[in-house]
């Protein structure tokens, strides 16, 4: 996701009275124009600080998906430390309005993902529809004997081998999706090598010649993200994840896929379509 042209107010220069002693070394020679924090004023630097970055992102001066600069940089231009700056925006961050992805950095938050299920349910073809860029990640793999949930949705003999691949999904580089799907490991050989390659399952299947499957079920259920969903979807403790079970047959109605994703939920809009 790329950075957006961006417009923030200049630092202070009125006289510090908000207990903030490291706003001292920014005093000195900041510009007191009329976007300028003021301390005195009765209202605390941090709301100021997020009622302006607020005005900035409903006004449109800061759009969806902009990339608001490093933690360092935003405290000099608004002339406080990093706690004061840091409180504005965890402030934005509850309401919604932002967002920060480990590695990646803050960005102002987009609309969530309308996500239609369907018969035919490609994440890449919903992605990309949607104006952003999908990408898929595998995160491992492995062949296994077919445990009895397993074998059940894939209606195969317990312990028949099957393809375990563990894949996180991204549109734009913001994390959607973590999960797990299991394949007959005799009709999908090296799926995962190719989907690693690729990026994109949907790819993957049509170079092993599988070229159309169908979505037979899907059940969801919510509930609080774990730690390894907080940490590869860059989730913050005590978000919820939409959890997403899917079977895929392909079109003479042999099982596929039997799979397990988790969703951010406040990142998707799921739309279920007969």
């Amino acid at each position: 996701m790329s950075g957006t042209t961006r417009s923030v107010p200049a630092k202070g220069h009125s006289p510090m009275t908000e207990g903030d002693p490291a706003d001292a070394a920014a005093r000195d020679g900041a510009d007191a124009g009329s976007d300028a924090v003021s301390r005195g004023s009765g209202v605390t630097l941090w709301r100021q600080i997020a009622e302006k970055l607020t005005g900035q992102i409903h006004s449109g001066v800061l759009k969806p998906g902009a990339r608001l600069p490093v933690e360092a940089e935003l405290a000099e231009t608004f002339g406080v430390n990093r706690h004061t700056l840091r409180r504005a925006l965890a402030h934005l961050s509850e309401h919604g309005l932002i967002e920060a992805t480990a590695g990646r950095g803050t960005f102002v938050k987009e609309a969530p993902l309308r996500y239609p299920i369907g018969v035919r349910t490609r994440f890449s073809e919903i992605v990309s529809a949607g104006g952003r860029e999908p990408f898929g990640r595998v995160l491992g793999s492995s062949v296994e004997p077919a445990c009895p949930e397993v074998a059940r949705e894939l209606a195969l003999p317990e312990g028949t081998p099957v393809l375990r691949i563990e894949s996180a999904h991204e549109a734009d580089g913001v994390p959607i999706s973590f999960g797990t799907a299991w394949f007959p490991e005799a009709r999908c050989r090296d799926l995962d090598l190719v989907y690693a390659a690729t990026g994109s399952l949907t790819r993957a299947l049509a170079t092993l010649g599988i070229e159309d499957f169908r979505r037979r079920e899907t059940r969801l259920t919510a509930r609080p993200a774990t730690a390894r969903e907080m940490e590869v979807l860059s989730l913050a403790p005590g978000r919820a994840v939409l959890v997403l079970e899917r079977l895929d047959v392909e079109p003479n109605g042999t099982p596929l896929q039997w799979g397990r994703s988790s969703f951010a939920a406040d990142r998707v809009q799921l739309v279920f379509k007969p």
